[in-house]
């Protein structure tokens, strides 16, 4: 294993991450961000918060149902657990 370093400095819902490939940037919050890796990749993360459960894509048009899927259960799981 190598080492590696990586900084990521939140300004609200902006997220600015360097590293030593380069400098991404991503928006959105809590269960949902989309952005650009330092590579150039885009790339769209949804999550159930607090689960660990995750879902990555990326590039370009794919996951439209899975973002739906993902967003009706994110709203089911938070008001159970209210």
């Amino acid at each position: 294993m190598g080492f590696y370093y990586r900084k990521s400095i939140g300004l609200g819902p902006f997220r600015v991450n360097v590293s030593k490939s380069g400098v991404g940037y991503s928006v959105g919050g809590r269960g949902f961000r989309t952005g650009v890796s330092s590579r150039g990749k885009r790339y769209t993360t949804f999550s159930l918060p607090g689960t660990g459960i995750g879902y990555r894509t990326t590039g370009g048009g794919s996951g439209c149902l899975v973002v739906l899927v993902v967003v009706v259960v994110s709203i089911a799981a938070f008001l159970l657990t209210r």
